[in-house]
């Protein structure tokens, strides 16, 4: 059940024209949920045959136009392009005249606050930033997803009730994000939500060299676990041989990696030093049980397997406790 306040009535956008530009992943999304609450998709733009079989997918009879003409037929436009590509497109839109006065110009990506949409801007547009926290399919699924979803908001003051409006009636949760913040927020998603893809998929290939045929069934519940504790505790959830200071596990880890999966070393003695870190910090690893677990660390960068020991020091051997 979403948290968030309804706004007055009062404070709610008119139903609004909707279009789209740029028809990857995220933009027919919005566009549909924004139809689910009401507005009217009435224009997208894509390039690639994907994009477009995407669009006419979730947005059926809307019609496939250039950008420029998404934004002459739409009130509210949705600029979902590559992060990297938005800065030029807002530049381009606004020097060939298609912005138009008090349209809402809406970017979705989750570096960039309201000023990458500074020319926009001075060409009369009301500028806004909903970067949604949700990693997208390109499939009618990702609407029901947005139910509960968080999304950093960064606008002018005063358009800020217009665009947390917004947010809600995609049944969202808007979280206001200061202009200055947007990278380092960014960087935190990207930290949490895509590298845990990568450590997933790692861990999968690992367990199938071990011999386990089904990866994604013994991961599911540990991970779950993990990832639940983590959200409720934070680093007192922390757990396994790092956190415990089993320099001998931890080296027998590596060893095995090198042997396995040389390609993981670098990321896992990475993530261990963290780990090592945070237990530390919060009294979880015993200093004089991490002076030889950094030791080893240390050693294992170097391209040394950091000792022959395969047994943590309460005898279990990559236990994930």
């Amino acid at each position: 059940m979403s948290t968030v306040q309804q706004p007055d009535p009062s404070d709610r956008p008119a139903r609004l024209t909707v279009g789209v530009v740029g028809a990857g992943r995220v933009g027919p999304a919005l566009a549909a949920s924004l139809q689910l609450a009401g507005h009217r998709p009435v224009a997208v733009s894509g390039v690639s045959d994907a994009s477009r079989r995407r669009a006419e997918a979730m947005l059926p009879d809307v019609p496939l136009v250039p950008p420029a003409e998404v934004l002459q037929r739409a009130e509210l436009v949705l600029l979902t392009v590559p992060d990297d590509a938005l800065p030029g497109l807002v530049s381009g839109l606004a020097e060939t005249g298609a912005v138009r006065p008090g349209q809402l110009l809406v970017h979705t990506s989750g570096r960039y606050g309201a000023k990458v949409l500074d020319p926009a801007l001075r060409a009369g547009a009301l500028p806004l930033a909903l970067h949604p926290a949700m990693t997208f399919t390109g499939t009618p699924v990702d609407v029901q997803r947005l139910a509960g979803c968080s999304f950093g908001v960064t606008a002018p003051e005063e358009l800020r009730l217009a665009a947390e409006a917004l947010v809600i009636e995609m049944g969202g949760e808007p979280e206001w994000i200061f202009e200055e913040n947007r990278p380092l927020y960014h960087a935190a998603l990207a930290l949490g939500a895509n590298h845990l893809v990568t450590l997933v998929a790692q861990a999968m290939e690992l367990l199938r060299t071990a011999g386990v045929e089904a990866p994604d069934r013994m991961l599911g519940p540990l991970l779950g676990a993990a990832l639940d504790n983590a959200l409720r505790s934070g680093d007192a959830a922390l757990t396994g041989p790092v956190a415990r200071g089993d320099a001998g596990t931890v080296a027998a880890h590596v060893a095995e990696l090198r042997r396995h999966a040389p390609q993981a070393v670098d990321g896992y003695l990475a993530m261990a030093r963290a780990t090592a870190d945070r237990a530390l910090a919060h009294g979880l690893l015993k200093p004089e049980l991490a002076e030889d677990l950094l030791g080893v660390l240390a050693h294992s960068a170097d391209g040394a397997d950091g000792g022959n020991g395969t047994t943590g020091t309460d005898g279990t051997e990559g236990n994930p406790r």
